[in-house]
């Protein structure tokens, strides 16, 4: 036969065959997208929900916002569930089981270990024993909410549309319950809760380094405390090796918030503004929502699996929060019977723990069994694994948030709050975690609180862990309500907070030595000082501001010490000199700033620290950043006279971050730019599973700029990807509470062929806010929740 012929016939097969796979793709695709787009949630026409006493109505706005609308409260929360549910169903139960330590049973076995580090955390144990506190309005509300969510999910199961996300694992959801809701609100103190592993890696350095050496690695060291740093190197605990890392939260989930009053203005009225930072995923942390009864009309975020609005505003008031950031956490050093690792020593004698058994399920496994072992102050952190039959000590942990509180409580009254007394008392059960609140009223009332539950210590101030089996050590109560950080209608006219201290030196309580670097609201401050005729626009303007008073405080120093060293890097030491210190997605000196400023405890500190141990560190910068002011003085500390100088380690850390910057875009200075590198991302929690559920399920990454010190907080991981920042963006004007303006990144469904899945992403890029009404004239798809 021909060769010709012969290669005719086999382009022919093989193009019969790409015909064959193209065909199937193109079925299968069809085949997924019809499936997927079956489970989207109704927005418009009618769908019946029996439990419900009265018809609801549900108005997404052009945005997506559910505004609600009921005749009862019963109904308005139930409602709030199902519209809940509808959108983001497969988050709220992976928040649930997340938080409860439940992941193995519908992931598999590669969950097991967060599942025991989440059930040794106990904060299902602690929402749990929260429920009996909460008056009977309190869980009358988080009763009817579950019913909400309840009716969504018998209705998905019945019509097989629940999320794809659940076929794609395999399981149902089951039902959903008041607990669920509680151990939700524990998991955000959880991520806004305490400095425990700081304590863990202290510990570690003291018994790694010689006590000088260790010194330096505290922001204050505990110089008057003998007994405490005695206790700490007679009786080490493992740490190497012993936490896992990953699931440490960021180390400052942050935020800004402020208040102005109507003195500087243009409108004579209040402006409030807040910006939570938090991780940045798809979908949002924050369910933003309208809800009207004829007893409230409030509107705001909330968290999804949660009901009421925790950060928004009615028709008279605002609020908003950042994070306090005090010393809740603290770690004891627990001695275990060597014959009975149950038992723990105290004033002489052993105690009996509490065991706490905790089966762990596992996908397609035997159910794995773990227990948790309680002693007087918390739960045993460390040897959670129980590797060693005699570990010679542990950790236990003592936590605000492990105790019963009632923050959902609280939240349920800041909604229905006119006035500042009123929303101060509400304030009396927001515990865990502790918030800087700030608010403002049409009556033109402004105002702020450091609320929560702020331990005094017996002895030392949370810097270290401490003896467990000696009564000298412990709480004996927490800082009195009417004596935390307050103030009301100050006489500068404005209130602004960013984690940053918020007490001077004549206050009489411990709170923390672990504040925010100071940059954001010095910059906040600034701008609020500088007019007296702002505006809600100004508002806006502020929270996209992306001036780095970091680099005003570092730079010239760092740019002078390179200089007079080396001649090697002055085409990019003259691109920093240049600089307007903004950090501008357009600029290639934001890039080499920070890739710079990040790279200083890599090089000074990593190598003397074990991997996981190095990670848990926070406050890297802030270490750093002292022993650089101390060298810059002429004072160097060990670990910079160790390393070879201020000199030798600023050059190694440029020459290191100049490498890192060049072989991602090039070796001319004049081509980089800060947005190429730091881009947008908004991960979805599956999409890590696949390169196909990342394109499916993950905006386009979006160039921006911003930074971690910037008031337009963005901060970023190694490899450029901004997933940490302001997951709210909210400005009201107390002039006209019938609006106020809003950004909610990536945006609220969580559904991806939904209209409103990633609708908010460039909005959130480019500061575009969304006006959400809570009048009559909301217009939209209507849905009808029909009792009948």
């Amino acid at each position: 036969m021909d060769k010709k012929v012969k290669k005719r016939k086999w382009l022919k097969r093989l193009l019969v065959v790409l015909g064959i796979v193209v065909t199937i793709a193109i079925a299968a695709l069809i085949f997924v997208n019809v499936y997927i787009a079956k489970s989207k949630p109704l927005i418009e026409g009618e769908a019946t929900v029996e439990i419900l006493d009265n018809n609801a109505t549900v108005i997404r706005d052009e945005i997506g916002v559910p505004h609600i609308k009921t005749e009862t409260d019963a109904d308005l929360y139930r409602a709030q569930g199902y519209v809940q549910a509808q959108d983001r169903l497969f988050q709220m139960d992976l928040s649930r089981r997340q938080a409860s330590g439940q992941l193995a049973e519908v992931i598999g076995a590669d969950a097991v270990d967060t599942d025991k580090f989440f059930r040794t955390f106990s904060l299902r144990d602690a929402a749990e024993k929260s429920w009996s506190g909460y008056d009977e309005e309190a869980q009358q509300v988080l009763e009817w909410f579950a019913e909400g969510v309840n009716a969504y999910i018998d209705e998905a199961k019945k019509n097989n549309d629940l999320s794809y996300e659940f076929a794609l694992l395999g399981y149902e959801p089951t039902e959903w319950t008041p607990v669920d809701s509680l151990t939700i609100g524990k998991f955000m103190a959880y991520d806004l809760g305490g400095h425990w592993n700081t304590l863990a890696v202290r510990h570690w350095a003291l018994n790694e380094f010689p006590e000088d050496k260790a010194a330096e690695l505290f922001i204050n060291y505990p110089e008057n405390a003998p007994a405490i740093l005695a206790a700490n190197k007679q009786q080490p605990v493992q740490v190497a090796g012993e936490f896992d890392a990953s699931v440490i939260p960021p180390e400052f989930n942050g935020s800004n918030n402020w208040v102005v009053s109507g003195d500087k203005t243009a409108s004579g009225k209040p402006l409030l503004a807040d910006d939570p930072h938090l991780g940045l995923s798809t979908p949002s942390i924050w369910y933003q929502m309208h809800l009207e009864s004829p007893k409230q009309n409030v509107s705001g975020v909330i968290f999804a699996g949660v009901p009421g609005i925790i950060l928004g505003h009615n028709e008279k008031i605002a609020w908003g929060v950042t994070n306090v950031g005090p010393d809740v956490q603290d770690l004891y050093i627990e001695t275990p019977k060597p014959e009975d690792p149950t038992q723990f020593e105290y004033e002489g004698k052993w105690e009996k723990a509490e065991v706490r058994k905790e089966p762990i399920k596992i996908k397609d496994k035997k159910t794995e069994d773990f227990e948790v072992l309680v002693t007087r102050h918390g739960p045993v952190v460390s040897n959670i694994l129980y590797d060693d039959e005699d570990p010679g000590a542990v950790f236990s942990m003592q936590w605000t948030a492990l105790e019963p509180t009632l923050e959902l409580q609280a939240v349920l009254n800041f909604n229905k709050a006119s006035n500042w007394e009123e929303f101060e008392l509400a304030l009396e059960d927001f515990q865990a975690p502790a918030q800087n609140f700030v608010f403002a009223s049409t009556d033109g009332t402004i105002a702020y609180k450091a609320n929560g539950r702020i331990p005094i210590r017996k002895t030392g101030d949370g810097q270290l862990p401490v003896p467990g089996n000696s009564a000298e050590y412990g709480w004996e109560g927490y800082v009195p309500f009417d004596e935390l950080p307050r103030s009301v209608n100050p006489k500068n006219g404005f209130i602004a907070t960013a984690n940053n201290e918020v007490i001077d030196d004549s206050y009489p309580y411990h709170i923390t030595d672990f504040w925010a670097q100071p940059y954001r609201y010095e910059r906040i401050a600034e701008v609020l000082e500088a007019s007296d005729k702002l505006t809600a626009e100004d508002m806006m303007n502020l929270q996209m501001d992306q001036k780095n008073l970091y680099a005003a405080e570092f730079l010239k120093d760092m740019i002078s010490t390179v200089r007079n060293n080396t001649d090697d890097y002055d085409e990019v030491l003259a691109l920093l000199e240049k600089w307007d210190q903004v950090d501008d997605k357009d600029q290639g000196a934001p890039l080499v700033f920070h890739t710079w400023i990040k790279q200083l405890p890599e090089t000074l500190l990593a190598d003397e620290f074990p991997k996981d141990v190095f990670k848990m560190l926070d406050g890297k910068n802030h270490i750093t950043d002292e022993m650089m002011r101390d060298a810059f003085k002429g004072t160097e500390g060990i670990w910079v006279r160790e390393y070879g100088g201020i000199e030798k380690w600023l050059v190694d850390s440029l020459e290191t971050a100049v490498a890192e910057i060049e072989e991602e875009q090039g070796n001319d200075p004049a081509d980089w730019k800060w947005g190429e590198h730091h881009q947008l991302t908004f991960p979805h929690p599956l999409a890590g599973a696949s390169p196909i559920f990342e394109k499916l399920l993950n905006p386009k990454p979006v160039p921006i700029g911003g930074s971690n010190v910037t008031v337009q907080a963005a901060a970023s991981t190694a490899d450029g990807n901004v997933n940490h920042g302001a997951s709210w963006r909210f400005v009201a004007d107390l002039a006209d509470l019938s609006s106020a303006y809003h950004i909610v990144g990536p945006g609220l469904s969580g559904h991806m062929k939904s209209d409103y899945y990633h609708n908010q992403v460039d909005d959130w890029a480019q500061g575009d806010y969304h006006e959400t009404e809570i009048g009559e004239s909301v217009e939209g798809s209507t849905l009808i929740l029909t009792a009948e």
